[in-house]
């Protein structure tokens, strides 16, 4: 049915208005179609010229201070910042959202039952439709006021991949940032970044840079999203392709909340070395439950040894207390490191436990029917011992991945 208005068509009354709008207006589409190809117009004209990717988790306090400062350094760039929060319990995400109420370029991305730095980075990156994109930290310790040297690199020489806020050049520092014990572990994990993965930038552990988003595209299938070390992955990842420079800044002390660097994190980053030198056939996470693993080994002859000496036997029960103390204990390193941004807590732990054990006694009955079926074929109890533990371990990492912790 044709809608008339004023004797003219709704076809005629669009010519009509694109005509007296002097052609601004060529033929548009009516409807929906309309309302969608406008939008589309309107975010184009708006494209930020820089994204400024922030991860958070418990930064409630340093959202607004963090959005402060960088409308004072990045004054005459057109930006926008995107919070990417693992669903903090403090807040932070319903403190983004009602600062993004107030201003059109602040964003949240707010992740719920996802847990991870990398991961963090990596999706809020994916947001972006700017050409430009900086990662920075929430908690202030990094130095905004050096975004606009790092943004006016990038857009002199359009060959640039990648600048780093380092603390290790030329006006860079640590200051009072780090601890003494912080301090020797970051120097150690960047000498080591730089010898096993071949780097040559002198701060890879930095969590502060700006890369361009066409050369992040290029690497971003290899990067592994658990971990707190992107810089370095998408370093390696890179093969030495990358044209990158360094800006030197000072590295803060925290304002408000607690560090998230812990023995879980460590245990990442030797888990993203692994990966890296096995071109990222082995991930992170098998790397952490193979060495929670290794751990139930102990655990469990620990355990047969203290019940033989406490009762004198028989074998076969300290052998059975043994393995399902090692299970245990294995299922909650891995509930506390392996897989921490699935952590299973309330009905949902035991449930889990109960899976582990059902997964891990497959795992144990998988083990010795391959170990034996290559003992009969080869005779050489060494390889087919090898060869049945390394199927019990993929079967326990896969199964738990499925059952236990529930992979989506």
């Amino acid at each position: 049915m044709t809608v008339e208005k004023d004797g003219m068509s709704r076809e005629e009354a669009v010519d009509r208005e694109a005509a007296d709008a002097g052609g601004a207006i060529a033929a548009p589409e009516v409807g929906e179609a309309a309302d969608r190809s406008q939008a589309e117009m309107a975010r184009r004209r708006n494209l930020p010229e820089l994204t400024v990717v922030v991860p958070t988790y418990n930064e409630k306090d340093n959202v607004r201070p963090l959005v402060a400062l960088l409308d004072e350094a990045l004054a005459g760039i057109d930006w926008e910042v995107v919070f990417v929060d693992d669903d903090s319990p403090d807040g932070t995400a319903r403190e983004v959202r009602a600062l993004a109420r107030e201003r059109g370029n602040v964003r949240v991305l707010h992740r719920i039952g996802r847990r991870g730095l990398a991961g963090a980075c990596i999706e809020g990156i994916l947001s972006s439709v700017s050409p430009l994109v900086a990662v920075m930290d929430a908690d202030l310790q990094h130095d905004e006021r050096i975004l606009p040297e790092m943004f006016r690199l990038m857009a002199e020489d359009p060959a640039l991949d990648l600048v780093i806020g380092s603390r290790h050049v030329e006006g860079g520092t640590v200051g009072t940032g780090l601890s003494k014990v912080r301090k020797w572990g970051s120097d150690m994990a960047t000498g080591l970044a730089r010898r096993l993965l071949r780097i040559t930038a002198s701060d890879p552990m930095s969590g502060f840079f700006m890369v361009r988003r066409e050369s992040f595209n290029q690497v971003v299938t290899e990067l592994q999203p658990q971990g707190f070390k992107i810089l370095a992955d998408m370093l390696s990842a890179s093969r030495g392709r990358w044209k990158t420079k360094e800006v030197g800044y000072t590295f803060r002390e925290r304002r408000h909340g607690e560090s998230k660097m812990d023995t879980a994190v460590t245990l990442e980053f030797l888990g993203l070395l692994v990966s890296r030198l096995t071109g990222g056939l082995v991930p992170i996470r098998f790397v952490l439950f193979t060495l929670v693993g290794i751990s139930g080994v102990a655990v469990q002859l620990g355990m047969v040894g203290l019940v033989m000496a406490l009762s004198g036997g028989p074998f076969w029960a300290a052998q059975t207390i043994g393995v399902f103390t090692a299970m245990t204990t294995n299922f909650l390193l891995n509930n506390m490191l392996t897989y921490r941004d699935r952590q299973l807590r309330g009905r949902e732990f035991w449930r889990g436990l109960a899976s582990f054990y059902v997964v891990c006694s497959i795992g144990a009955l998988a083990n010795v029917g391959v170990a034996e079926l290559l003992y009969k074929w080869f005779g050489t109890w060494p390889v087919a011992s090898f060869a049945g533990a390394v199927v019990g371990a993929l079967w326990n990492f896969m199964a738990s991945a499925l059952f236990t912790w529930r992979a989506r």
